[in-house]
């Protein structure tokens, strides 16, 4: 199954989920709540049949903070079938949690925003969302607002990180900080390939590109073999150019299969 052009699906069905939750659901009620948190929490153990992430409530109240709605996990109206709905942004996407049918052992839930067309991976969990969203605030320095949301982040954000961090490390660009310190995430690989390419260094683009296509990065994900392609596409010009560099790419993953050193030192420019 293929949703947008994001999101896929393939495999056995090894574990099959309550019926409820495949499902679109007749309109639900989307009002906030001023504590959604034993809402989300039953949905998720009761009609999800799974462990809620252990922060979660920090999260609701982060993008309650941040200016979202808090809305019923019920309100899937529109959504596809696997999305837990926690909160609405003014722009009407949906902030969710992803129920994978057949979710590798010990993989947590990914948060995702649910948008008109498609589906897009925000962090591989709660945790790493939080992460990220006080390392953005920090480098934004915006007085109370980011004050708010270290409040609202509770225990868990003093242990994720703590104010001032990104100033002490004297990374000079955030996106560097978050793949060094927080985890990967797609907008911020994006971003990279394409600042590689304003700087002239296509190498690091095409390597950069190629480690964001690595499934254990993001599986189940279709957004990185679709950048990807459209990268090539753009920037070798032409089809047949394009063949060309997909055969030197070939031989140079077996180069590097044999020789795994190359592939380290290729993806450290990742992190320059």
């Amino acid at each position: 199954m293929k949703v947008g052009s994001e999101l896929v699906y393939g495999g056995p069905r090894a574990t099959a989920l309550p019926s409820v939750l495949l499902r679109h659901s007749r309109a639900g009620p989307r009002c906030s709540y001023s504590s959604a948190t034993p809402d989300h929490v039953s949905f998720i153990k009761e009609v999800a049949a799974t462990q809620p992430p252990q922060h979660l409530s920090q999260l609701l109240t982060m993008l309650k903070t941040k200016g979202e709605s808090i809305i019923s996990p019920g309100a899937k109206e529109g959504l596809i079938p696997l999305a837990i709905p926690l909160a609405k942004n003014s722009s009407g996407a949906v902030t969710a949690l992803l129920r994978w049918p057949t979710a590798p052992s010990g993989m947590d839930m990914p948060v995702v925003e649910v948008r008109k067309h498609g589906v897009w991976l925000l962090a591989k969990n709660v945790d790493q969302l939080i992460h990220r969203i006080l390392v953005e605030e920090d480098a934004k320095n915006s007085g109370e607002s980011n004050d708010e949301l270290f409040r609202a982040s509770a225990d868990v954000g003093e242990k994720l990180y703590k104010k001032g961090d990104f100033a002490k490390s004297q990374i000079s660009k955030l996106d560097i900080y978050l793949l060094r310190k927080v985890g990967l995430f797609p907008d911020v690989l994006e971003r990279k390939v394409k600042w590689h390419f304003e700087e002239g260094d296509h190498v690091s683009a095409l390597v950069t590109g190629e480690f964001y296509t690595k499934k254990e990065h993001f599986p189940g994900f279709a957004r990185p073999y679709v950048f990807n392609a459209e990268v090539l596409l753009k920037f070798v010009g032409n089809f047949s150019r394009l063949g060309v560099l997909l055969k030197q790419k070939m031989l140079l993953g077996e180069l590097l299969n044999h020789h795994g050193g190359l592939w380290v030192a290729a993806t450290r420019k990742l992190l320059i």
